[in-house]
């Protein structure tokens, strides 16, 4: 059904309909995998399945991210790359939050002898 030409954008309709390569996919694969990051955040008990919700969380804005440059972003100036570049720094954003976490937990495991987080009630090491 096409959209009404009062609108102003007429390109929205490109944007939300046609095959499979549309922006809508993309919102909702990014969606879906941000729902999965809350829900294993909220849902588990030890290190390790929190830092696996954050790594979710951060992969699902990364494709949305490079889904907004791709089908619209070509006003900045980068033409088109700017998505591929906060993309990029979210991937060197994982691996350092991924180094530092797990330190932490090897950390904690080696003072209290567990990772469950609910188990760990002293900040001293």
């Amino acid at each position: 059904m096409p959209l009404p030409s009062a609108l102003p954008l007429p390109a929205i309709e490109n944007l939300l309909s046609g095959g499979p390569d549309n922006l809508f996919n993309y919102l909702v694969l990014g969606a879906l995998l941000f729902a999965a990051g809350i829900f294993a955040m909220v849902s588990r008990r030890n290190a390790v399945g929190i830092l696996m919700g954050v790594e979710l969380i951060l992969n699902a804005s990364g494709i949305n991210f490079v889904a907004f440059a791709r089908f619209g972003g070509h006003e900045t100036g980068f033409h088109g790359y700017d998505g591929q570049i906060f993309a990029l720094f979210i991937i060197v954003l994982a691996a350092a939050e991924a180094a530092v976490a797990l330190a932490l937990v090897l950390a904690v495991f080696q003072t209290h002898r567990t990772i469950e987080m609910d188990r760990v009630d002293e900040l001293k090491m």
